[in-house]
């Protein structure tokens, strides 16, 4: 068992005197490839990583929930009957689970149970996906229900939409539901049709937080998406989705500079992030890692959602032998960049990274090399 899995059965164990009844997990995720694609109906290509959140639980008689947090030393709770919004707080995401599920039609029965997770906060790895997704596999596996990976997901990005009103697109939740180990899941936005492809073999996927955090880049993010849909109105479609290179190519010149520019990442990147995908099924990583490379330039230019600490990064992991190919992953302007790495090289890779980044910046990255796992699963 791994330390945190371990930590939560024990913790379970010293707080009810009892084995739990259930174990769950949901991991968080990186996005290989597909930035501010979502948003815009097209495709992207995230790996469940394995970092998650795990619940050790056992059902309760009554309709209470009672979850114990091991991350934050606090025990809280709450009745299913009596649902109400707080303003703001690690519970919002459980209450939130259990109130979409009600909606939806669910008969919920009450559990208790301890909760821990090492997917870091903040770093733009979907910890709060892996908190939803673990929720609904708690209460699948106490209640009346099967389960449903991509009807799960869709109501975990509701209740973050709603109930904690975060305005979040779909990929967080999908892949933490329907993850595969060894693969990434491609996923089309729009239908929400997926599919499994597999990592290049001899490879590792190595996580590098730059150790900046957004600050309140709201704006910034709604500012893009607006210059998407003005785009989209140009091009006379309901999403950028629908505009190959070619026809951009032809009227790029009729666009104004910023427009043309946002039009071109989001178009070029969902045309790269379909390469990617048969780059992995011929199982080929320097072609993957070359269309990783390209992802970063066009973020950095064409959509301006890169900053000082993500080129660092990215271009110290693109110097290190071994490196297929890097870019910024995320949101933007701060957080994580993502790098494709020969497996034998993969420790080095990240020793080298650590010094040279701090060297440079003078910030202490924390490095994550990564395999892809299974999304939210029963253990027990």
């Amino acid at each position: 068992m791994g330390d945190v899995q371990n930590q939560v059965v024990e913790t379970f164990r010293t707080r009810f005197g009892e084995e739990p009844e259930f174990l769950v997990r949901a991991p968080g995720r990186v996005n290989l490839i597909g930035e501010h694609t979502d948003y815009n109906d097209g495709f992207v290509l995230p790996m469940a990583i394995d970092r998650a959140v795990w619940i050790a639980l056992r059902r309760r008689p009554d309709r209470h929930v009672v979850v114990r947090a091991i991350d934050m030393d606090e025990e809280l709770q709450f009745d299913l009957d009596q649902l109400a919004r707080a303003e703001s707080g690690w519970l919002e995401y459980i209450k939130g689970v259990a109130h979409v599920l009600q909606e939806e039609g669910f008969a919920l029965q009450g559990w208790e149970g301890i909760m821990g997770g090492d997917v870091p906060i903040g770093a733009g790895l979907s910890s709060s996906a892996a908190l939803e997704l673990a929720t609904a596999r708690a209460f699948a596996a106490v209640s009346p229900f099967d389960w449903q990976p991509t009807l799960m997901a869709k109501l975990g990005q509701r209740a973050e939409n709603q109930w904690v009103g975060m305005n979040c697109g779909i990929m967080d939740q999908m892949i933490s539901a329907s993850g595969a180990a060894d693969h990434a899941l491609l996923i089309d936005c729009r239908s929400l049709d997926s599919e499994l492809v597999p990592i290049p073999a001899v490879t590792n996927v190595v996580i590098l937080d730059t150790a900046t955090r957004r600050g309140l880049v709201d704006s910034a993010y709604n500012d893009r998406r607006r210059q998407c849909e003005a785009a989209a109105a140009f091009f006379d479609v309901s999403a950028l989705r629908d505009v190959d290179m070619q026809t951009f190519s032809h009227r790029a010149a009729e666009m104004d500079d910023l427009t043309r520019r946002r039009a071109r990442h989001v178009i070029s990147e969902n045309e790269r992030t379909l390469e990617a995908a048969k780059a992995m099924k011929a199982s080929d990583a320097a072609w993957l890692g070359r269309l990783m490379d390209a992802s970063h330039v066009s973020m950095r230019d064409d959509f301006e959602i890169s900053g000082d600490a993500l080129d660092a990064m990215v271009a110290i992991a693109q110097a290190q032998p071994g490196c297929y190919g890097a870019r910024m992953t995320g949101g933007g302007f701060a957080g994580c960049a993502v790098a494709l790495v020969d497996s034998t090289a993969a420790d080095t890779f990240a020793r080298s990274v650590a010094t040279e980044y701090e060297q440079i910046t003078g910030l202490q990255p924390q490095i994550y090399i990564c395999e892809a796992t299974n999304g939210a699963e029963l253990l027990t």
